[in-house]
This record gives C-alpha cells, sequence and structure tokens, in this order.
C-alpha cells in the first residue's frame, strides 16, 4: 500500500484519562464527593456536545468544560470560588495519560506505514495544552490536529470526520482512515462515515452501543500497544 494509513486519535478518555481530574477535585472534596462530581462533570461535558449540536450551535469546549463543571457542582449541592474554578480548568489542560500510551507512541514513532493525528473534540487552545504538557515527549509524532473550532461543531456530526478526510487523508478512501478511541459514540460517528475504527476497551467490558445496532468497531483492542499489530494483520 503506498499511501500511509491515516491514525485519528481521540484525545480525552482515549490518550488522556479524564478520571484523573478527580484528584484535582479531592484538594477541595472528600473522595466520594470529588468522584461524584468528576463523574457528573464528564457526563454534562459529553450532553453538552451533543446538545449544541441538535440546536446548531457552537460553544468552544473550554465553556462547554467550565459550564459543565458548574452543573456537576450543582447538581453535588456543592460550589466554589471563582479562583478555584480557574485552578480545576488549568488542571484540565495537565491530566495523566493512561499507562499504555507511551509506550503504544513509542512504537508507533517506529512505523512508517501510519500517518497519526489529533482528532478532538476540544478547543485549539485546550488540545494544544495538553498534547504539549501530558504527551510532551510524543508530541512531534502526531501530524497536525483537527479540533471542534475548526469545523464548529462535535463528534460525532458527519461534518467533522468530511474535515479529517479532506485536511488529512487527500489520496485516501475512507476505509484507510481509521478512528482509535475509547468513546463508543466516536466508533459509532467514523463508521457511519465508512471509516474504520479501533475501540479502545481497557476495561474488557465489551461492546453494547446499540443506537445504529450495525455500527460496531472494525476492531477491539484492550490495550493502546495492540493498534498497529491488529490494524496490519486486519489489512494483510
Amino acid at each position: 500500500m503506498c499511501a500511509k494509513i491515516l491514525l485519528a486519535f481521540d484525545l480525552y478518555g482515549t490518550l488522556l484519562s479524564t478520571e484523573s481530574i478527580q484528584s484535582h477535585l479531592q484538594i477541595h472534596f472528600e473522595p466520594e464527593i470529588a468522584r461524584a462530581i468528576s463523574e457528573k462533570w464528564r457526563r454534562f461535558q459529553l450532553e453538552y456536545t451533543w446538545r449544541l449540536n441538535s440546536m446548531s450551535r457552537y460553544e468552544d469546549f473550554t465553556e462547554v468544560t467550565r459550564n459543565s463543571l458548574l452543573h456537576a457542582l450543582a447538581e453535588n449541592g456543592q460550589s466554589l470560588d471563582d479562583a478555584s474554578i480557574s485552578q480545576l480548568m488549568t488542571a484540565y489542560d495537565n491530566l495523566s495519560a493512561f499507562p499504555d500510551v507511551a509506550p503504544a507512541l513509542d512504537k508507533l514513532s517506529q512505523e512508517s506505514l501510519f500517518k497519526p493525528v489529533i482528532f478532538s473534540n476540544g478547543s485549539n487552545v485546550m488540545v494544544s495544552n495538553s498534547v504539549n504538557r501530558c504527551l510532551s515527549q510524543h508530541a512531534s509524532i502526531f501530524h497536525g490536529l483537527l479540533t471542534a473550532d475548526d469545523i464548529q461543531r462535535y463528534k460525532p456530526s458527519r461534518l467533522f470526520y468530511q474535515r479529517l478526510a479532506e485536511q488529512f487523508g487527500k489520496g485516501l478512501a475512507n476505509e484507510d482512515i481509521w478512528i482509535i478511541s475509547a468513546n463508543p459514540f466516536d466508533i459509532v460517528g467514523s463508521r457511519n462515515m465508512g471509516m474504520r475504527a479501533v475501540w479502545v476497551d481497557r476495561a474488557g467490558s465489551g461492546w453494547k452501543d446499540a443506537v445504529i445496532p450495525d455500527l460496531k468497531p472494525t476492531l477491539v483492542v484492550h490495550s493502546l500497544q495492540d493498534v498497529t499489530d491488529k490494524i496490519q494483520a486486519y489489512i494483510k
């Protein structure tokens, strides 16, 4: 195959652990309350993006993240001052990478078949900060990034995947574009476009999403380190 295979890596929940924000919440709250706020923060963050898509409106991911934090706090009967909110927003640009990320990206840096990019619902500022701070040793392997700011829509909007193909997939068929994500909505969105997708199922919980039952991952891995081997075996 003469054209490189495009690997579009989701960021939040795939490379970076959104659950790691819980340690920063524990500065302000007891562990159980911090866990509950963390879970609802992520839930509302995603829900807000889908609501905005449905309303054909756009707010950048920084505002979505801040507003969903305020909602999560209120749902748990809690509040924080402006300075603490700002500190938590800064912490969101410093999420922990999953343990399998560094060895997977080390391995990917030795591969010539693949062209890796970042493909994220985040804002340009948030994603750039996160890649440079949290993935600093591997940032150079990525051939660019595409964020929601660039298209003014959030995944799983068809427009977002179309832009990915136009910007990074020139000369490639959609089936040569692989989405690497731990988020089921991202897997379904890419499969809906005829792209291939690797679902990162670290918990080993199995695929359950049935919004459109026929749209399932092309491949499933339990560790990011297995992605390139699985894809190469699949395309042979």
